[in-house]
């Protein structure tokens, strides 16, 4: 009884972290921005609508399309963080190169759309070159290669996202295959 009516600052900040970890809780395990899981369908960021996308969607030989994924079971579409932001792009499969054609599903690759340079988006695409560019930086990427680096400040390739097809539709095989966006130091 003597700790109640005389708290010490131990005690007041033990039950300060646990009220805080607590709280924390529902936050970091809102559906809506957990990556994405297996099982995870894709739906176009460009959409209002949750229809699933298919490879045909998709234009060949670019430009890509941003998608989120998407539950398969209750329909929550995980765009409440930008992490979750998806290049899809679809290309010829031969052309694909190593692991990247094992990751891909009837051509279609996808990709992280978060630079690991200094967090931006990767948004244009050299369909010249048919590489994928990060306009803050000009770090550039080859999709036939696991988006890796071709040039630019970017310290390492966009995290692959393994794609399968599930009743001709797109979905999430495996998680990203690395950390997306930068790496804190």
């Amino acid at each position: 009884m003597k700790d109640i009516e005389n708290p010490t600052r131990r005690g007041f900040l033990t039950t300060v972290s646990a009220v805080l970890a607590i709280e924390a809780i529902p936050v970091l395990a809102q559906p809506a921005s957990e990556r994405p899981k297996e099982g995870d369908l894709l739906v176009s960021i460009e959409s209002e609508s949750t229809n699933v996308l298919e490879p045909r969607d998709i234009p060949l030989g670019g430009p890509p399309l941003l998608a989120w994924p998407m539950d398969a079971a209750d329909k929550t579409v995980r765009k409440d963080s930008r992490l979750n932001k998806i290049l899809l792009l679809r290309l010829d499969l031969s052309t694909l190169v190593g692991a990247t054609k094992d990751r891909a599903a009837e051509g279609v690759v996808a990709y992280s759309a978060i630079c690991p340079h200094a967090g931006c988006e990767v948004n244009v695409w050299a369909a010249e070159q048919q590489t994928l560019e990060c306009s803050c930086h000009y770090s550039h990427y080859n999709p036939r290669e696991g988006a890796s680096v071709i040039d630019g400040p970017a310290p390492r390739a966009l995290a692959a996202l393994p794609l399968k097809i599930v009743d001709g539709k797109l979905a999430v095989a495996k998680p990203f295959t690395g950390r997306v966006g930068i790496v804190p130091s």
